[in-house]
């Protein structure tokens, strides 16, 4: 075993951890079940790959994104450090010879999916592993009450069944409620569990919402005051093309990232944003996670996200440097009803989800009780057109359907192309004297990438392979694909497309159930989770800090003194706890009049506050719009 503090100077330069990190692992190393609640940016990676390399043995760590996980384990390598991802769609050789290396070689860290966790051939190996920890990442997922929930996280808990009882859990998360943390605990049985929770609380992060008509004109206005990188997020993806080229228009090196680019495309465009050669990047909610990018300047959110956790989230991608960072949300009237209008399409009717069901399973030539544990390319345009779906009614019907835990799927991700020599160097050497004119492609793999292709899968570039033996690339493609047939190498060409996963076999339609009880359930539950954002956007008395960390549960926290509304009210010389009471005793006595008007002198006079500080309150809340004063001297209250 080695020191928790030298593995973390050996790999990662650091002379000490952030605050919670050394108690959680000092938790998981003594054998403890734990809890992990840290901010997005708090360090939660560090609290398992710290105790995987000081103890021996494996440490398997279950995640939902591959994106996350590809760009984990990169990080690793990096770094020197063993580590492996297995999640849907990848080559059958490639699994076995990275399980092998998990139980005979020296792996230190291995990535799954959860749904990886439930074939067969990864429990048996499971079995040989000496595994040190299990760590959930995204433990949230887990949760019915949770804004992600995803049911293949339910079935986590079995795991003990293949591994030494004694093995710790570690699930991690930087967004759950309390209810979300019992879930955590219960579902995953958790024994004993101690419980880390860092503050929600972001001192350096200033969160500010402007109720905004014209939002793209207030975004340009707030990208030329605010220097640095920047993060603006979108409902569309057509709005994220539209407004990055308005921002160039204005000059501001802008780009655009959604789901529906190709997996290279985005890679890139994530690359050059990393590098501040862009530096705006307009997005959907496809952008950022598992991006680890400090110096985040300022994230915008154009329109009303669909949950406070999401929100938080996103927005908490800002200022992971710990300096001066700042959280602005734009919206206006139309946001809300559109987004409770978006709530109701997201449960399509039963024969609607039905014929989406139908459409996949037909698409894929499925018959029925087939299909298990199968994954295919994923086009969901096509199959739309094919079968006349609405592209809308397909998307929340597949919802559905992957919440009842008949489907699965992963967002394209770029790979690169991947070879490995099935074949001992003697072997090669034979086939090299018996195929002459294969000879000098052989030799230009060797060549270019040495000889670890004897050992693993290497990453490969077939446009270099080309350029150096000076074919054409399509000339060298076929020439792989030859090689590979011939059992000389494992050639797995570059992959960019989404993949769907069949987690249960086909049914027919009239065995198609979906629990109409948990169908109502989820959805008062994102009723409540957007009604949760309204509250949070039409707040103009309680501090927008404040407001975020009470969602998680937290009661002492004080105000941030650097949100929108702490410095409106630091301009008015007032204490945050009066400012809040006056301004409160404001709304509740307007809404107690049946039309929530009141003679201007009846407010003044009906409490003990100074005349001056109530007069001051009314102007200010007047300038926010919550109220008007008419030319009769009645207040009418306006939210």
């Amino acid at each position: 075993m080695t020191s928790i503090h030298e593995t973390l100077k050996t790999y990662w330069g650091y002379d000490q951890f952030r605050p919670l990190q050394e108690d959680i692992i000092q938790s998981v190393m003594l054998g403890k079940d734990t809890l992990a609640l840290m901010p997005t940016g708090g360090g939660k990676s560090i609290c398992f790959q710290v105790p995987a390399l000081a103890q021996e043995g494996i440490c398997i760590v279950i995640s939902p994104l591959i994106a996350l996980m590809k760009d984990q384990v990169m990080n690793l390598k990096n770094r020197d450090i063993k580590a492996e991802a297995l999640f849907s769609g990848m080559n059958k050789r490639e699994i076995d010879r990275i399980l092998d290396n998990c139980i005979y070689g020296n792996i230190k860290l291995l990535y799954v999916s959860p749904e990886r966790l439930h074939t067969e051939i990864f429990q048996e190996r499971l079995k040989k592993m000496k595994v040190n920890l299990i760590a959930i990442d995204e433990a949230h997922c887990i949760s019915q009450w949770g804004y992600d929930f995803r049911p293949s996280y339910l079935q986590i808990a079995q795991i003990r069944q293949w591994i030494n009882e004694d093995i710790p859990f570690l699930a991690l998360t930087a967004s759950a409620t309390i209810r979300v943390r019992e879930d955590i605990i219960e579902k995953l049985e958790l024994k004993a569990a101690n419980v880390f929770k860092k503050s929600f609380a972001r001192a350096n992060l200033s969160y500010s919402v402007f109720k905004e008509e014209n939002k793209v004109q207030r975004l340009v206005n707030i990208l030329q005051k605010v220097p640095g990188t920047g993060i603006v997020y979108v409902r569309s993806r057509k709005q994220t093309k539209d407004i990055a080229n308005l921002l160039r228009r204005h000059r501001i090196r802008a780009d655009y990232y959604h789901a529906g680019l190709t997996g290279k495309t985005r890679s890139i465009k994530q690359e050059q944003w990393m590098h501040n050669k862009t530096r705006v990047m307009v997005c959907t909610n496809a952008f950022g996670m598992g991006i680890d990018k400090p110096d985040v300047r300022v994230v915008v959110h154009i329109g009303l996200p669909e949950s406070l956790e999401a929100y938080y989230q996103e927005a908490g991608r800002g200022g992971r440097d710990l300096k001066k960072s700042y959280a602005v949300l734009l919206y206006h009237e139309g946001d809300i009803s559109q987004l409770q209008r978006m709530h109701e399409i997201s449960f399509p009717p039963m024969d609607e989800v039905k014929k989406s069901y139908q459409a996949i399973a037909n698409h894929y030539q499925l018959a029925n009780g087939a299909g298990m544990g199968m994954s295919y390319p994923f086009d969901l345009g096509g199959i739309c057109k094919t079968f006349n779906i609405h592209p809308t009614t397909f998307y929340h019907s597949l919802k559905m359907l992957e919440e009842a835990g008949y489907v699965s799927t992963n967002d394209a991700v770029f790979q690169l192309s991947k070879l490995r020599f099935i074949v001992n160097k003697e072997e090669l050497y034979k086939f090299e004297v018996a195929n002459k004119k294969l000879d000098p492609y052989i030799k230009a793999i060797l060549r270019t990438y040495g000889g670890a292709a004897f050992d693993d899968y290497i990453e490969i570039r077939e446009s270099k392979l080309a350029a150096n033996y000076r074919v054409h690339v399509s000339h060298f493609v076929k020439v792989l694909h030859y090689l590979h047939q011939q059992n000389i190498i494992d050639y797995i060409p570059q992959s960019d497309v989404p993949k769907i996963n069949f987690t249960r076999e086909r049914v027919s339609i009239d065995s198609l159930v979906l629990d109409q009880e948990m169908i109502a359930f989820r959805k008062q539950v994102k009723k409540n989770n957007i009604d949760s954002v309204i509250a949070y956007a039409q707040n103009q008395i309680h501090c927008r800090s404040l407001q975020l960390i009470r969602y998680y549960g937290e009661t002492d926290g004080k105000a941030c003194e650097v949100c929108d509304l702490c410095l409106q009210r630091r301009k008015l010389g007032l204490e945050e706890k009066r400012f809040e009471t006056i301004a409160q005793f404001i709304v509740d006595t307007l809404s107690e009049t049946a039309e929530n008007v009141l003679p201007l002198t009846d407010l003044i006079t009906k409490e003990s506050f100074p005349q001056k500080e109530v007069m001051e309150m009314i102007r200010w809340m007047s300038d926010q719009k919550m109220i008007e004063v008419d030319e009769e001297r009645n207040i009418h209250k306006l939210i």
